[in-house]
């Protein structure tokens, strides 16, 4: 009789797992065992590099329909109860919206029900026993309130184009909740979704199977945006697969002969009663209308777009947003509802599908203390100024102070100079006259790139048509140019910039909800250009809001930029921190609101018309000195890096004792390390102040407990001038003396893998096995550098 406690999780599986689900009934397309990974993992920023965490993944997903996972089973080997694991597998069942878990360990399941419904939370249930798919499909149908005339939309099939891409697991989820609340009769749904979470492709996917579900009854949908660059770029991506039954409506002529349509609001609505197009279409025209960035113009209740909605109050509304705008004047949530599913930024930074961000916070003298003119002073024309105090929101609005664009301006081409200069970045300005001024400003401090091509640097505002023609240039990965674009209002949402490396914030943004946005012009992730996060630059203080409970994404660091005497090595400590076609409808510049001087926010469409003074010739330096750092919950800390550091690692191994016990009971002495790292401390920053050559361990010695830091070229030495080698004759000899100068290069990480002996200089010595076997086989190879390791780190005392 076999012994199933000899045989590993993959033989569990394999011999008894797999066997008793498909023996039930469930089909081999319908489980997807072993590789689902449904995150990406995390991407962790250490220094210049950045790496990805391990992702989520599950055992086995079990489907009933190809859009509808109806279980998580979670496989252990046979030394493990058939139990184990069920906390795991209930809190990824849960983020994929999954209703029913199992653990086995080969000799029976333990079933766990999230519905509710069940006699019994969890139960053990015989390995010949496992329910069919209909079963647990009736039952998952009873918790959703799915009734039988809904059931074919809810049962209908994503759209695929063959390459075998599919939803992402929280895509799935946004569609299926948006579906199963439309065959249930709801009429106004609402979708939150990060800004570079694919809400269109979500909306594309929504559309298919609510068009495909009712293809006899000839239902027409509307799509609605309001940029001219989102309906083309949607026209001929995302939405490429509805060809010939799709339109673009214009504000030229309708044709109502289509079943797909695609506006922007507007080119359906205008000021005077003939030019409002919609009105062309009878009220019941649309059964489905899905808007896109909803919290805009749409969200107010006085609004003519909001007048669109209205006029089809018949359809069924579907908001999509990165941002759910919440006022005493607008709100969507009470047009539309509370959001059936939200995926947060943190939720897309967490999973890997984000990018993350470290934020560099810059003071100037202006800006921090405010400018008061010299009596009897005056402006640039000649008048006299008033004598009052000019505060940061004064400043680019009401006043002009030459100097300081010049000096953002340095800050902006020094930090891609020391970086990467063609690292595609967006400055946001206060309004287009700013942005044409740092438009010049950044020009005449790079002649040298203007020269390659004088679209290195672009203003793309809405009245610049030279600017906005380059707007597809700039957010196509291919195109070497614009690399930097000064913008006010019309890049803060729409832009989908995947390469964007560098969000720069000259404008006093107090909106949440554009504050997010701008945000999201950089979180897109492109490993194939080198973008897996992207850099903040704050001239404004902005970066308060990610201490306001509305904001839901961590960033990796704040640093605050030191004085111009000491700018390149703020630059330096920065740097080693760091690892459309516009063509019919006119796009207005001001589809954000504009504030008046109280902070008020004015009627859309009015704007405030501020007469500005400039002032040349006024001295402006940078100031500050501190590093702050965002904590687990959002708020900004303020102390040292080092101070930072010490702190959260005490705040583990409070003595040397404690952390040198860790250390020498790890397997892996480099997981200690990682471990420290994952918590957020910044070790590879700390070690450009110590040095690249100290090791990481010596690094944690010497700013939490005092101790001297190390070269790994002294400690590799000190292991060769001991009698340790000794032990080892022939190649297995020079085997451990060159992973001690592998360790002495990169670091202990190197050599406790054992992949390291598939690059050089191992690779002359001959293939991994015939190296591990001149130590005796892979557990005495194992043996011999974890050995090592002791011997590396030997001496420390307590």
């Amino acid at each position: 009789m076999e012994d199933k406690k000899s045989l590993t999780e993959t033989e569990i599986r394999t011999r008894y797992i797999t066997p008793a689900i498909t023996g039930s009934g469930w089909d081999l397309p319908q489980v997807r065992e072993e590789f689902y990974y449904f995150t990406k993992g995390r991407i962790v920023v250490q220094g210049k590099k950045a790496t990805r965490k391990e992702a989520k993944k599950v055992d086995y997903l079990l489907y009933c329909k190809p859009n509808l996972p109806l279980a998580v089973v979670e496989a252990k080997d046979n030394k493990h109860n058939e139990g184990d694991g069920m906390q795991q597998a209930v809190e990824y069942a849960e983020n994929l919206d999954v209703p029913f878990v199992f653990t086995s360990n080969g000799d029976s399941f333990v079933m766990h029900d999230r519905t509710g419904l069940l006699s019994q939370v969890e139960q053990t249930i015989p390995l010949d026993q496992f329910p069919e798919p209909n079963h647990l499909y009736s039952v998952y149908k009873q918790w959703r309130g799915i009734e039988e005339p809904s059931e074919p939309l809810v049962a209908s099939e994503y759209y695929t184009d063959g390459s075998g891409k599919e939803p992402r697991y929280y895509q799935r989820i946004a569609i299926n909740r948006t579906i199963e609340a439309i065959a249930k009769g709801q009429k106004r749904v609402l979708l939150v979704m990060a800004t570079g979470t694919g809400k269109t492709y979500t909306a594309a996917q929504i559309i298919w199977r609510y068009w495909k579900a009712n293809k006899d009854k000839q239902k027409r949908i509307l799509f609605l945006a309001d940029r001219n660059i989102l309906i083309d770029q949607t026209r001929v991506n995302d939405f490429k697969h509805f060809g010939s039954a799709m339109t673009k409506i214009t504000n030229r002529s309708i044709d109502k002969s289509y079943e797909i349509y695609l506006s922007l609001y507007q080119a359906v609505t205008g000021t005077e009663e003939a030019s409002n197009i919609y009105k062309q279409f009878s009220p019941d025209f649309f059964d489905l209308i899905v808007i896109d960035e909803c919290h805009r113009g749409s969200a107010k209740a006085d609004s003519s777009w909001r007048e669109i909605l209205e006029y089809f109050s018949s359809a069924i509304q579907v908001g999509l947003t990165a941002t759910p705008k919440e006022t005493k004047k607008v709100s969507n949530i009470d047009y539309f509802g509370d959001p059936i599913y939200t995926y947060s930024l943190k939720q897309g930074i967490d999973d890997g599908f984000l990018a993350p961000y470290k934020v560099v916070r810059i003071a100037t003298d202006v800006d921090t203390f405010g400018w008061r003119p010299d009596e009897g002073m005056v402006d640039d024309k000649g008048e006299a100024i008033e004598d009052r105090e000019y505060t940061s929101k004064d400043i680019d609005r009401k006043l002009v102070l030459p100097e300081r664009d010049q000096k953002v301006a340095e800050y902006i081409t020094r930090f891609l100079e020391k970086t990467d200069p063609y690292a595609k970045s967006i400055v946001f300005c206060v309004d287009i006259d700013h942005a044409n001024r740092m438009r010049k400003a950044l020009v005449n401090l790079n002649k040298e790139r203007m020269q390659e091509n004088y679209k290195y640097i672009m203003q793309i505002t809405g009245d610049d048509d030279e600017g906005k023609r380059e707007l597809d240039n700039f957010i196509d990965p291919e195109s070497r140019y614009p690399v930097i674009a000064t913008t006010s209002k019309l890049m803060t949402t729409g832009v989908d910039a995947q390469t964007c490396k560098v969000i720069v914030l000259d404008s006093n943004i107090e909106s949440m909800t554009e504050f997010k946005q701008i945000i999201g012009r950089g979180t897109r992730v492109r490993e194939d250009y080198g973008k897996m996060y992207f850099t903040i630059l704050d001239f404004r203080n902005v970066t308060k809001l990610f201490s306001d409970p509305d904001f839901d994404g961590d960033p990796v660091k704040v640093l605050e930029a030191k004085s111009d005497e000491e700018f390149d090595e703020a630059l330096n400590e920065i740097d080693k921190a760091e690892p459309t076609d516009n063509n019919n409808e006119t796009e207005t510049e001001p589809t954000q609101k504009e504030i008046d001087e109280n902070g008020i926010e004015l009627p859309q469409g009015l704007s405030v018309v501020t007469k500005k003074i400039t002032v040349s010739g006024v001295p402006v330096k940078i100031i500050g000195e501190r590093v702050q750092f965002i904590d687990s919950n959002g708020k900004l800390i303020t102390e040292s890096l080092t101070d930072f550091t010490k702190r959260n690692i005490l705040g583990e191994y409070a003595t040397l004792h404690d952390f040198l016990s860790a250390w020498n009971k790890a397997e892996r002495r480099s997981a200690i390390i990682d471990e420290i790292v994952d918590r957020g401390v910044p070790l590879e920053d700390l070690r450009e102040q110590v040095g690249y050559d100290v090791d990481l361990f010596d690094l944690v010695l010497h700013i939490a407990y005092d101790k001297k830091p190390i070269k790994r070229r002294d400690r590799a030495e000190a292991v060769k001038r001991s009698n340790y080698l000794n032990k080892y004759q022939g190649k297995a000899r020079e085997v451990v003396e060159a992973l001690l100068d592998k360790y002495a290069d990169t670091g202990i990480n190197s050599v406790e893998d054992i992949e390291v002996l598939k690059v050089d200089p191992f690779r002359q010595y001959g293939a991994p096995l015939e190296i591990v076997n001149w130590f005796g086989g892979a557990d005495k190879y194992r043996e011999a550098v974890s050995e090592l390791d002791k011997e590396i780190y030997e001496g420390v005392e307590v």
